[in-house]
């Protein structure tokens, strides 16, 4: 969603631009489909300039849903049944510590940092721009462990996580 956040930008938060410019690789022949394509994007230009993000900045279902993930992260760190989450992301700690001090600005917490570097690392790979190999392992683990982590998410969200044993009586 940072990228579509990144693409409206490029396109002036203006609908005319996105639907000449973004809306014809979408293009489908069902015109239902079309439309509600149209309406999403069209949605999503309503809230850049609601939130007055039309420059920077992230939508507020954004950083809410980054929250949530976060807060299941913390949860799962708590949880005795999850020592080898806890572990893979023990092992993240110097990279993060590290990537940490070289972030502006600063993220709200490690979940958001994951993100920004797999999504800035994405910006350089467009450019063209070359990534060390020790900044690539680094984004491979990251992506390892979200991918753990959306996984989690997944089952929490449709109420198949279970956090603690479950107590007999």
């Amino acid at each position: 969603m940072w990228h579509v956040e990144s693409i409206i930008r490029a396109n002036n938060c203006d609908m005319d631009l996105i639907r000449r410019n973004v809306l014809p690789s979408y293009s489908s022949g069902d015109q239902r489909l079309n439309e509600e394509i149209e309406d999403w994007w069209d949605n999503l230009c309503i809230m850049l300039k609601h939130e007055n993000k039309q420059l920077t900045g992230h939508l507020q279902v954004l950083i809410n849903t980054v929250n949530d993930v976060n807060n299941l992260h913390l949860r799962l760190l708590h949880s005795d049944r999850f020592i080898p989450y806890h572990m893979k992301f023990q092992a993240l700690v110097p990279i993060l510590k590290e990537l940490e001090t070289k972030t502006l600005p600063k993220p709200s917490n490690d979940i958001e940092l994951m993100l920004s570097a797999l999504y800035n690392s994405f910006l350089l790979r467009l450019k063209k721009m070359e990534i060390s190999r020790e900044t690539e392992q680094a984004l491979k683990e990251f992506a390892s462990f979200m991918a753990l982590l959306s996984k989690y998410y997944k089952d929490d969200q449709n109420g198949d996580l279970e956090l603690e044993d479950k107590e007999t009586l």
